[in-house]
């Protein structure tokens, strides 16, 4: 079974190109950076902690893609690892691998990923403190006062 499931954050906005041909196909491609688990460097080195996996998405998981995804957002998506090669203008056979995306969403909430000034950054906005309804009590419900009947709430 080829299956793949990663949650990264968007290294670039997708680029969408189409294809050529009888049926023209969106085809979009970006780059989920994947933070690796395990020990970081206590030494403060440049080791990398971090996995940079190409993706893309065909059709309407391209466009859509293109058209909500942006640099530094949180996502998660899963596909299929596919491997390839091609000789490159030196003459070189370069190997590659993509993830071939059959589900893309949101991993943060759009207020989350909002506060996003660029990728890497997990620093987030506290909350705007909003007041309390005057008539609120210590556990978060609101105070009735005697002599409301129930009959006219809508539920009973």
């Amino acid at each position: 079974m080829n299956r793949v499931i990663l949650m990264g954050r968007l290294t670039r906005d997708p680029e969408l190109r189409y294809s050529q041909g009888e049926r023209t196909m969106a085809i979009a491609r970006y780059t989920l950076a994947v933070d690796r688990r395990g020990r970081r460097n206590a030494q403060g080195g440049n080791d990398q902690t971090a996995d940079f996996i190409n993706c893309v998405a065909f059709d309407r998981q391209g466009e859509f893609a293109e058209k909500y995804f942006r640099q530094g957002m949180r996502v998660l998506i899963s596909g299929r690892i596919q491997t390839g090669s091609y000789i490159n203008r030196d003459g070189q056979k370069v190997y590659t691998t993509d993830i071939i995306v059959d589900d893309q969403e949101f991993a943060d909430s759009k207020g989350a990923s909002a506060d996003m000034s660029g990728y890497g950054n997990s620093y987030q906005q506290p909350a705007p403190q909003q007041p309390a309804p005057s008539s609120a009590i210590g556990d978060g419900f609101m105070n009735i006062p005697d002599g409301v009947e129930d009959e006219g709430l809508p539920f009973n």
